[in-house]
């Protein structure tokens, strides 16, 4: 929702300063990738240190495509390359939140439902397309997830920030599913 709205529109006031960046966008994709795990391990530790690198790691995540896609550099590859490195980030992130609250069952549970819910958010986008439907709907995309996950960690809230996430990523894939089949009714016909 969040890159649906406002993504495209930061490249142009942005444009001379994502045209300076010396990196390629692969480069900034596995670097944003390598932060992320660094925060998925301190959010395993220290839930403040983890909440800051990983906005760091988002800020990597959100100028790899415009890096790309200003300076004429975009591919399907990188286009691959950042989703796949997404989901292992996704993963690492929810795995540091349980051990983080591993004496706490529901926020185990709750952190392993959001995973789930996050994993098949992105599914349910790409069974989608590869049906040739564009799924962009649905309220809880990957950047959403990430501020909620910093600002749980920041805050001092994982918790309610789990449930929160666990409730809204399922909604999400509700939403893409009944999209996917209006889309898909409306073909057939």
């Amino acid at each position: 929702m969040i890159s649906a709205k406002f993504g495209r529109y930061l490249e142009v006031p942005l444009a001379p300063v994502l045209k300076k960046i010396p990196l390629s966008p692969n480069a900034l994709t596995v670097t944003g990738f390598v932060v992320t795990l660094c925060a998925a391990v301190a959010l395993a530790f220290h839930a403040v240190l983890g909440g800051v690198l990983l906005l760091l790691g988002g800020a990597f995540d959100s100028i790899d495509g415009m890096v790309a896609r200003t300076n004429g550099k975009a591919s399907s590859f990188g286009a691959y390359l950042d989703s796949v490195l997404d989901r292992y980030s996704d993963a690492f992130l929810f795995f540091g939140i349980a051990y983080y609250l591993r004496n706490g069952l529901t926020g185990v549970f709750l952190s392993m439902g959001s995973l789930i819910g996050s994993l098949a958010v992105s599914y349910a986008r790409a069974r989608a397309e590869g049906l040739g439907v564009e799924c962009k709907v649905g309220i809880m995309e990957r950047p959403e997830r990430i501020i909620l996950i910093a600002m749980g960690a920041l805050t001092g809230y994982l918790v309610p920030m789990l449930l929160v996430m666990f409730v809204l990523t399922n909604v999400t894939v509700v939403q893409r599913m009944l999209h996917t089949r209006k889309q898909l009714m409306l073909r057939d016909k």
